[in-house]
């Protein structure tokens, strides 16, 4: 896992001055190296970003062969949330929540930021394979909770979820998944299955961004999709 260099994309929204780091897809497996992820830990604490949010996929292997490598996740020192995609549930969502304890899992549950005395509301859902693993995704608990909120934010592993957001009150609706494609021209498939492909776009008074993921899958490599590190900066 090769560290690009941290991409600045400026969201036009209210919450003027707020800073997000958005990761997604690390794919972490037995070939990850531990110098990579400290590098990411390190980025995550220099940061200027409020707090960080992981959008699934953190896994690509079972978790009893790479548990030290996850456990320096926990010295991300930011707030850091983070929600099942459909790698992490085939390989074994408890052991990994079970490694990621200094970071919050957010799969259909609810959390309150403060930030310049507002309070934002951010939510999460369960990857949408969670039926195949008996996980029930609690959609309307989290967006009864999140309509009650001035500015709220919604965090799913696929883009297809998106519908949920511009349900509720959601400000912000961020995800990963689709790799941006990884491989060109692959990028054309997973435009028959998802409605966004990479990147910011707006629907109604929802922003909503897709990060193209910092891993791989299946083989190590990407062309026309490079790997990614966002930070969001709203104005």
């Amino acid at each position: 896992m090769t560290l690009p260099k941290v991409e600045e994309i400026t969201i036009e929204q209210e919450m003027k001055g707020l800073s997000i780091l958005h990761l997604s897809d690390l794919h972490i497996n037995k070939k990850s190296s531990v110098d990579s992820i400290k590098e990411l830990v390190s980025l995550c604490n220099k940061s200027s970003a409020q707090f960080v949010v992981i959008t699934g996929d953190i896994i690509d292997c079972k978790v009893k062969f790479i548990k030290e490598k996850l456990e320096i996740l926990n010295k991300i020192e930011k707030q850091t949330y983070y929600i099942s995609g459909n790698h992490d549930l085939f390989y074994g969502f408890e052991p990994l929540k079970n490694c990621l304890k200094n970071l919050i899992c957010l799969d259909n549950k609810t959390e309150i930021f403060e930030y310049q005395n507002k309070k934002i509301a951010i939510g999460g859902f369960s990857d949408r394979f969670s039926k195949f693993f008996g996980i029930k995704r609690e959609e309307q608990k989290v967006l009864k909770f999140l309509q009650n909120y001035e500015y709220a934010i919604l965090l799913a592993h696929q883009p297809k979820d998106y519908t949920f957001a511009l349900k509720s009150n959601c400000k912000l609706f961020l995800c990963g998944h689709t790799h941006g494609g990884q491989i060109y021209p692959f990028h054309y498939v997973v435009k028959l299955s998802q409605p966004f492909l990479k990147g910011l776009h707006y629907r109604d008074q929802t922003a909503i961004y897709v990060n193209k993921g910092l891993g791989y899958w299946g083989i190590n490599f990407r062309f026309k999709a490079n790997n990614e590190i966002s930070l969001l900066k709203l104005r």
